[in-house]
């Protein structure tokens, strides 16, 4: 099953000023947890557990700028006008006026919101499962505020209650630190709480919870930690897809190696005033080829565009780079096909993430595109292992580089050691960066990836050490908190 939706009302959110269409946001019918609307059966709580996983929909747009902010692609688009906000970003010129940084506060807030209204209630009323329903629930709170705390640092925490209009004038910027504790204690009861499988493919997982958990240790530096709970990730029912190519086509959608995906569907309802309202993953039309005719692909707006940089850290013989990066030219010409050039055409198209032939069934193809995204593969678990064991207090080098030469082996389609890393210390630290760089391109985790490494001011254009490790609270959120909130720094 691909989405799950309910007809509801809109609701405030906090600092927010989200206008959504009728069917984005769950009714919230009281503030009184004794009132006899809601949350009087299990029906109830996964219909509201249904609206807080609506809202990773909107993620698409944190994955689409993941790559732009980074050194692996350009803004693109039809001209250097064409969607400003993005463009500031890819430039590192973005202000709290940003557009699509508004976008990003309001929609993960949303999201937490939802979560929230869950958990407000979560003593009303009892039955068998509960748990499950409630280590979704805190899943799904802690994905949004970790969303959240890697863009915005310091931000606003909400515990077990929502954040309602009004709630601006009291609430502070919460340490980022305090938040990740928050997100810390949710994850690990939804790791003791949820099942390594679940009976539809939308539920997050046991799995799920300890590689987002140990994803959440390695933004703190906290290796040890990440470490021991990776390894118990590793231990459930994953595997590396054999053939890398089969990943990002609808028929490789959760899969063996996907450990989370937010689901997409084609299903109608949205237009470009209201984005969130789509069931589709956005960023594949807006990554898609410009005026394209051929076979296989379909034609979209060019943006998010691979540099030759991040061509070039693909090793020869590697067969990701043919996977994850289209050359147009050489396409065309094998192909018999044609396409045009937009804004900063580069020559690359992220061939993860573009339209394909027979995605446009309902709607606009570039709104309602069915392909999930693989928010969470097996690889980067096994990649994130790695790094814990290369970096805790007693560095595992044997065992960092077993499982980085795993993520290796199937890369250039060996079972030997003929490609694997020797290297210890800190070389062998640069070589899990480079491979996480060349398997995870294209799927929005560059640019924090570097900005926790370290490495942002070398390696991106524009970036200011001190200013762009974080992007600026968007202005309006400010003004509506009373100018009680200061700004981050250098914005």
């Amino acid at each position: 099953m691909k989405i799950y939706k309910i007809k509801t009302i809109a609701f405030f959110i906090a600092f927010a000023a989200v206008t959504a269409c009728s069917d984005s946001f769950i009714d919230v019918p009281s503030n009184d947890p004794n009132s006899a609307e809601f949350f009087n059966s299990e029906e109830d709580y996964e219909k509201a557990l249904i609206g807080a996983y609506d809202l990773l929909q909107s993620t698409y747009l944190n994955v689409m700028l993941g790559e732009i902010a980074s050194d692996n692609t350009l803004a693109g688009g039809e001209s250097a006008n064409d969607t400003p906000g993005i463009q500031q970003i890819d430039d590192m010129i973005h202000t709290s006026s940003n557009e699509q940084l508004r976008d990003i506060w309001g929609w993960m807030y949303a999201g937490a919101n939802r979560a929230n209204y869950i958990l407000e209630f979560q003593d009303k009323t009892d039955f068998t499962g509960k748990e499950n329903i409630l280590g979704q629930t805190k899943f799904l709170r802690a994905y949004y505020y970790f969303e959240l705390v890697k863009w915005f640092g310091d931000v606003p925490l909400s515990v077990d209650k929502r954040i309602q209009f009004g709630d601006q004038f009291t609430i502070d910027r919460t340490p980022k630190a305090d938040v990740y504790a928050q997100i810390e204690l949710d994850l690990i009861y939804a790791a003791e709480n949820l099942p390594s499988v679940q009976d539809l493919a939308y539920k997050v997982t046991k799995g799920a919870a300890q590689s987002l958990l140990g994803k959440v240790y390695l933004y703190q530096n906290k290796f040890d930690e990440a470490a021991t709970v990776l390894e118990a990730a590793i231990a459930g029912p994953y595997d590396l897809v054999a053939d890398y190519n089969t990943i990002f086509e609808h028929d490789g959608e959760n899969g063996i190696e996907s450990v989370f995906e937010v689901q997409y569907s084609d299903v109608a309802g949205a237009d470009f005033d209201c984005k969130q309202c789509s069931s589709g993953n956005i960023a594949v039309g807006f990554s898609g080829i410009r005026a394209y005719d051929g076979p296989i692909f379909d034609s979209g707006f060019s943006f998010n565009v691979p540099t030759q940089e991040a061509v070039d850290a693909f090793e020869a013989g590697d067969l990701r780079k043919d996977v994850a990066i289209l050359d147009i030219e050489a396409w065309n010409t094998a192909n018999n096909s044609t396409s045009g050039e937009g804004y900063e055409h580069t020559g690359y198209f992220n061939r993860k993430y573009i339209t394909r032939k027979g995605d446009k069934n309902i709607g606009d193809q570039n709104l309602t595109n069915p392909n999930n995204y693989r928010a969470i593969r097996f690889a980067d678990v096994l990649l994130m292992a790695a790094e814990a064991n290369n970096r805790k207090s007693s560095p595992d080098d044997a065992k960092a580089k077993t499982y980085l030469n795993r993520v290796r082996r199937r890369a250039f389609g060996v079972s030997d050691a003929s490609f694997d890393i020797t290297t210890n210390g800190s070389a062998l630290t640069d070589a899990i960066y480079a491979e996480r760089r060349v398997e995870l391109v294209g799927e929005g985790h560059r640019f924090f990836d570097l900005v926790r490494t370290g490495k942002a001011a070398q390696e991106i254009d524009g970036f200011v050490a001190g200013k762009h490790e974080v992007f600026p609270i968007p202005l309006i959120e400010i003004q509506l908190a009373g100018d009680r909130w200061d700004q981050n720094p250098n914005y």
